[in-house]
Parts: C-alpha cells; structure tokens; sequence
C-alpha cells in the first residue's frame, strides 16, 4: 500500500470529471470508495474539498491518499451479469460511458439492462442516473429509449435545455441510428427497404408488436432499412439496419416480417425443425446500437460509435465474421 501521492493533472485531463480521472489513475478503485475518501476530505483537490463531479483542470493537484485496494484488478471492459446486480450506480455508468461534454453523456448500454422502470425491472438505467445528479440537483435525463435486450448506443442529456434539444432531433427524425444484428438465412435483396404498419398486442409473455392492416386502429407507420454486410454459410447473415421511424420492437418485427428474424430474439425469433440453430451461439438477441449521428445542443453533430457487447464478439468470433468489412459504412 503507497503513501500519500500529489497528481497534477495532464494537459489532456481538462474538463474531465473527478471519477472519471480516478478510474483512468486508479481503476480498482470503487465508485462507492471514493464517495466516502471525498466525503471524509482525504481526497481533495488544489487543497480543497471537491465532489465526483467536480471537473479538473490541467495543473491542479489531487491528493491521493493510501488505497487499500488492488489497483491492477481494473474493473473496465465489458460489463458481466454479476456487475449488474452487485456494482454501483455511479460506477456502473462510468464503465459504460463513451462521450461526456457539457451538455451530453453517451453509453453503450449492455444487453440486459433496462432503460427505464417496470415490472420485473430491478434495475435501469434512468434509476441508475440518480447517482449523476448535479450540483443544482439535476439528474440526467433520457431522451430515447433501447430495448432491454439490445445492447449499444444511449444518448443521455446532462441539462433540461439539452434534452429538449436532443428530443426535438428523434421527434424530427434529425438522427441516424445504425444497428448491426445478426439474422437467421440470407434475405434475397442485398439492399431493401421495409414499410408495414405495426400495432401492440397483449399476449400471456407480454407485451408484443405485429404486422397490422393499413389504417387499422393503434397501427403505427414503421419504415426500416438493411443492407447484407457479410454471410456466414448461406445460413446466417451480418445486417446493418436503420430505423427511419422509432417503433416498438421495430427492427425486430421487420427482420422477421422478412423471413429473417433476429438470432437469439426472445420474443420474435421461432425455432424451425428443418434449420439448426448455430452451435455454440448463446441464444442472446443479436442486435447492437452501434453507431449514431445526431445534433449535438451546442451545434454541429455527435457521432458515436458502441463496441460490440461479449456475446456478439464470441459468435463473430466463431463465425469468422470480419469487423474490417464493415469499416467502409461504420465511418
């Protein structure tokens, strides 16, 4: 254990929040700990007292006291199940996040973790971001939504001004969102574009969207696009889609709208006995935010890029499914 250390903080570090620094300096060191060094005032910075969102300059010098923690047993890269149920908030999030600014905080939620409260919900995102509030009492609010099993791109806005900035941008349909999924076959068309009408249903597992008639009561208009990046076999197939439109369930319902559902959908994907089902694939849905442009509140555009979540990389992996193929139109 090392004694007290004085860090300046690098030309490079400007603006970043005080957690943030401490996890990139001292990674094995738990958000909750930190919490109670800067509470306790043997974490300070320039001298003084400071909170974890406190924003560092170049030149100031944090004061380190003796950790008593194991500092190489880094808790970044991906985010396991176990983390889920047993990290905290704040440094949960902080693992997750991929662009901070002012105004906006960009995650790559992990597969399996819920954006917002409901039943069988014991965790979400939208709860979670309590432990980012303010100094004026201000919590982070969401501006989109991702399903609970999908895993990638998250735009949080950090004021009340960006938000309704940045919901203005989806409601207008200001953004492009791109996701990579995984389907079953290889759809005939390369290249397409799909167009139906989609309407909730109550079914005994919940809530599930279908293909509706036009202009039947509760439908909604749902437009998505997809282009075949790479195959597996004949048997599988690397998609990038874009929704147009924000629904429900959408890319999911489109995929197998298409005869293509999505591999590992818990709710759309249907077991067929003349087609196996890839051996050492987990049966996790195969969809990821990956990418998303979108209108930053202080002007011109945030892009933002999500690496693939574990399960994904591992049938990639297995697959032999190039990443470099698809660098053209990830740019």
């Amino acid at each position: 254990m090392a004694g007290i250390e004085h860090i300046t903080v690098e030309a490079d570090e400007a603006g970043m929040r005080l957690d943030r620094w401490f996890k990139v300096h001292f990674p094995g060191l738990g958000f909750g700990q930190l919490q109670k060094l800067l509470r306790s005032g043997q974490v300070r910075v320039d001298g003084g007292r400071v909170k974890t969102d406190a924003r560092v300059q170049p030149g100031q010098v944090v004061r380190v006291p003796p950790l008593d923690v194991d500092l190489k047993s880094t808790k970044s890269g991906p985010i396991a199940s176990k983390d889920l149920k047993h990290s905290d908030d704040g440094e949960l999030l902080a693992r997750m996040l991929l662009h901070e600014d002012d105004k906006v905080f960009v995650l790559n939620k992990p597969a399996g973790l819920a954006v917002q409260g409901g039943s069988g919900v014991n965790r979400n995102i939208d709860k979670m971001l309590e432990a980012w509030t303010n100094k004026r009492g201000e919590k982070p609010r969401l501006v989109h939504r991702l399903d609970r099993d999908t895993s990638g791109v998250l735009v949080i806005a950090r004021t009340r001004g960006a938000a309704q900035k940045l919901t203005a941008a989806f409601r207008e349909r200001d953004t492009k969102k791109t996701y990579w999924s995984l389907v079953k076959g290889v759809p005939r068309k390369h290249e397409d574009r799909i167009s139906t009408w989609l309407v909730k249903e109550q079914t005994p597992d919940g809530d599930r969207m279908r293909i509706a008639k036009h202009g039947e009561d509760g439908a909604d208009h749902a437009i998505s696009y997809y282009r075949v990046i790479e195959t597996a076999a004949q048997s599988l197939a690397w998609l990038e889609m874009e929704p147009y439109t924000g629904r429900t369930h959408q890319l999911r319902v489109h995929a197998l709208h298409i005869g293509h559902p999505i591999i590992g959908d818990p709710k759309y994907f249907i077991d067929d006995p003349n087609w196996d089902f890839p051996g050492g694939v987990q049966r996790r849905l195969h969809l990821h935010a990956r990418k998303i442009d979108i209108p930053h509140p202080n002007g011109g555009r945030l892009k933002v890029t999500a690496p693939l979540p574990p399960h994904m990389v591992q049938t990639w992996n297995l697959l032999g499914l190039d990443l470099d193929s698809a660098t053209e139109s990830d740019d």
